[in-house]
């Protein structure tokens, strides 16, 4: 398997990572919880929960984080997917993402679950009934941008998602369903669409990504479903390798998916060492390509970030320091920073 062959290419041994934070709640509330604000129908800055976004089959919750840099026309949309057993905007503040939007003048796009859908607050990325066009949590999330698109005016080909774990998978699934909304999209420690059906397969797939499949019968759990012949996003794939709650083969997989997708099934790509202990291999132009992963070998499950816990990015259980930071390199790789 290529992991194998990443594993083989890292120099550095691994070494465990930092135990869980503490605190994370009151450092968060101190640093955007003065942020929060009612609805009022005028121009709005800082995070505000919107209600009155369409039907929302999912009955998922919207939040939206506008920095008074994006308040002009035409501001990047980027969908930020949580995941399970977090809040929207903390994570969003402690993997550095509300720092970014607030750097570049983009406008973020925070949905939450709720416990009513999913008792661990994970998105139902194995529920066919979520993650198919024209259904459930993924409909919530394509009104949700419908409305933050016409309510904030941004760029409508410059519209991103990314995601952690159950956030991740959620964030392809996304993708898969709407491919003509986002222009590329980001997967962290997440899986392969259609790669489980039901909670019990879930489990059993980030334990196990399962036996090897073709690129093309992983594409195919996608366009079995859905009939769309114009160009697919561009997505960036993140996984350590030292995690131990999704099976790092479930990155492999999903980049098999997706460059199947992009017309480059069984091409090996191109693998280099940007840093110590950290692989990359890209599909297609280096300086554009369609598909990329990060592979990064002493990372255990959670969201990359390059520096340590600050008042801009307070500790956070499932965001950890790491050899890249994935919010500026995924940024860079959309090409809005």
């Amino acid at each position: 398997m290529f992991l194998d062959n990443v594993i083989d290419s890292l120099a550095v041994p691994r070494q465990a990572l930092s135990g869980l934070r503490r605190g994370f709640q009151r450092r968060w509330r101190r640093q955007v919880g003065g942020l929060l604000m009612p609805l009022d129908g005028a121009v709005e800055t800082g995070l505000t929960e919107i209600t009155d976004f369409g039907s929302n089959p999912g009955r998922l919750r919207m939040h939206v984080f506008r920095p008074a840099t994006a308040m002009r026309p035409g501001a990047p949309l980027v969908m930020v997917l949580h995941g399970c057993g977090q809040e929207a905007a903390a994570f969003a503040t402690s993997a550095g993402w509300i720092e970014a939007a607030t750097r570049h003048g983009w406008v973020l796009l925070l949905p939450e679950q709720d416990t009513a859908n999913n008792h661990a607050r994970c998105f139902n990325w194995y529920r066919p009934d979520d993650t198919r066009r024209g259904r459930g949590e993924v409909l919530s999330l394509r009104q949700m941008v419908a409305t933050a698109l016409r309510r904030f005016a941004c760029d409508r080909r410059g519209c991103f998602v990314v995601g952690l774990s159950a956030g991740g998978a959620m964030a392809a699934a996304l993708l898969a369903a709407y491919p003509e909304t986002f222009a590329a999209g980001a997967v962290v420690a997440g899986l392969p669409v259609g790669c489980a059906e039901g909670a019990g397969q879930a489990y059993l797939r980030m334990q196990n990504a399962g036996p090897e499949a073709t690129p093309e019968a992983w594409a195919a759990l996608i366009t079995d479903h859905l009939d769309h012949a114009g160009p697919w996003p561009r997505l960036s794939i993140w996984h350590g390798l030292a995690d131990q709650v999704v099976d790092p083969a479930n990155g492999e997989n999903l980049a098999r998916q997706w460059t199947a997708l992009h017309g480059m099934a069984g091409e090996a790509g191109t693998l280099e060492a940007p840093a110590s202990g950290v692989a990359r291999q890209h599909w297609g132009r280096r300086s554009h390509p369609a598909v990329e992963a990060w592979w990064l070998e002493n990372l255990d499950h959670g969201f990359p970030i390059g520096a340590p816990a600050s008042a801009a990015r307070p500790a956070s259980q499932w965001v950890h320091p790491a050899a890249m930071d994935a919010t500026s390199t995924i940024a860079r790789f959309w090409e809005i920073a």
